[in-house]
């Protein structure tokens, strides 16, 4: 895939990258070891004066930050500003609280002293996804900085302007050369960068065989790794729920970023005293959505980031109609430039069609009807995935039961499934393994390290 901005609305190709030789790799390799030997010793009081700089910088410029995100691809302005704001929460987050996240925990024993200590590990190598082109970055930038590790960033091919800007913004902010690099790659170079043995980590969020490939190469080297794999929420509602709000929050958390999130809901299920109730109103606002330039403050819903993008959902909804199942509203791409495509809502989802367990990115909905609470976590659990799971009750054992039932790293009850600086992100089963975020987050990658003083 070549490295380029491409407007995803109109198609345009704004501006085109040269991929980095394998001489300027090494010379980014580099300045990250020679980096992470100052930085390390930096105090956090150093690191975070800094890093609240870099969440002042957010903030001021982030109108420019979001328009840099729409353009590369196609979120609407208002939440790409949105994002950029969030951005600055979280630097300022761990700015104020990483000496606390990794100050000494003592143990008593019948040592003279012992204790825990947190201390940074080295570069870090950060494989990042295209759909929340900030977010995803500093979410593990902040933490991991703090820490007093470096970052090491392969972003996504077709955010390459959000790449250099996230390097940019850490310089400004007053981090030394090579704390904080973008690496204008391909895919194909990752793996000899995590052969390298300055590298020490590497944490992914994208796709599946993405994942596999990267934590086959971390196995093989032996190094820590963090895995974000995406996921297929369910979004479970029951009679005792506010049917309305149950209703709004579903749209949104469909069609959020474009459909394009890990943990945008991706299958409704519906207890059967609500279901056609809730299909009716559902298929309504799906179909009220306004549709169109996403810098236009109007806009709902924005295109998808590629051309291959529509196609693979088209294809993937083709596939689930020959199956049996019923098309509601949608379906398909909409006419004319860049790539939009309908919100779509289907039902009677056959079990051996892909939007019965797989995940869809895009603005496609799965109507599931359930007998009974039984049934609903059975559908809901019914998949690969485990990332994040949002379940509308009013019912305090029915909580419960979903709280402790739902196979999903993330459960939220009454409230669409979203990231939150202070709680840990993740899933389990096949959408990966470790944390991001909160406290756990900033210890992924450290050497937890066991001192006793006799």
């Amino acid at each position: 895939m070549a490295i380029a901005s491409t407007n995803p609305a109109t198609g345009e190709v704004v501006r085109m990258f040269r991929e980095l030789s394998d001489a300027e790799i090494e010379q980014k390799l580099q300045k990250a070891a020679a980096a992470f030997a100052a930085h390390r010793k930096a105090s956090f009081a150093d690191r975070s004066r800094k890093m609240h700089v870099a969440a002042e910088i957010l903030e001021k410029e982030k109108e420019a930050f979001g328009r840099l995100m729409t353009l590369e691809m196609g979120k609407t302005l208002r939440s790409a500003i949105a994002e950029a704001a969030k951005c600055a929460t979280a630097c300022r987050y761990y700015a104020e609280n990483a000496e606390k996240f990794l100050s000494d925990e003592v143990v008593v024993t019948a040592a003279k002293r012992s204790f825990i200590r947190y201390l940074p590990i080295g570069p870090v190598l950060a494989v990042m996804p295209w759909n929340f082109p900030f977010w995803q970055v500093i979410r593990f930038a902040a933490p991991a900085i703090m820490a007093g590790n470096v970052g090491l960033l392969k972003h996504a091919s077709n955010v390459p302007q959000c790449a250099l800007a996230i390097e940019d913004l850490f310089r400004r902010a007053g981090f030394e050369e090579g704390v904080f690099q973008a690496l204008l790659i391909g895919s194909k170079k990752v793996d000899a960068i995590l052969e390298d043995s300055r590298v020490m980590a590497v944490t992914l969020t994208g796709s599946e065989q993405a994942g596999v490939q990267v934590g086959m190469g971390a196995a093989k080297r032996i190094k820590k790794v963090v895995l974000e794999l995406g996921g297929s929420d369910p979004f479970v509602v029951m009679p005792s729920a506010d049917l309305e709000a149950a209703v709004a929050t579903a749209v949104e958390a469909r069609v959020i970023n474009n459909g394009q999130s890990c943990i945008a809901a991706k299958r409704f299920i519906v207890a059967e005293p609500i279901a056609d109730e809730f299909e009716r109103k559902f298929v309504q606002r799906m179909e009220s959505l306004v549709i169109g330039d996403p810098f236009d403050e109007r806009t709902e819903l924005g295109p998808l980031s590629t051309p291959d993008a529509v196609n693979t959902l088209h294809d993937d909804v083709k596939k689930t109609a020959s199956a049996g199942a019923r098309i509601l509203t949608g379906g398909h791409p909409l006419k004319g430039p860049g790539n939009f495509y309908a919100p779509t809502v289907m039902t009677n989802i056959p079990e051996e069609s892909p939007a019965y367990r797989e995940e869809f990115f895009g603005p496609v909905a799965s109507l599931f009807r359930a007998k009974d609470l039984d049934d609903a976590i059975r559908i809901a659990n019914d998949t690969r995935f485990g990332l994040g799971a949002s379940a509308w009750t009013n019912d305090a054992a029915e909580r419960e039961r979903f709280i402790n039932e739902l196979d999903a790293g993330m459960v939220f009850i009454n409230k669409m499934v979203a990231s939150d600086t202070r709680m840990p992100f993740g899933g389990v089963k096949q959408s990966g393994y470790g944390r991001e975020l909160g406290v756990h987050g900033i210890r992924e990658f450290v050497n937890i390290k066991t001192v006793w003083v006799q």
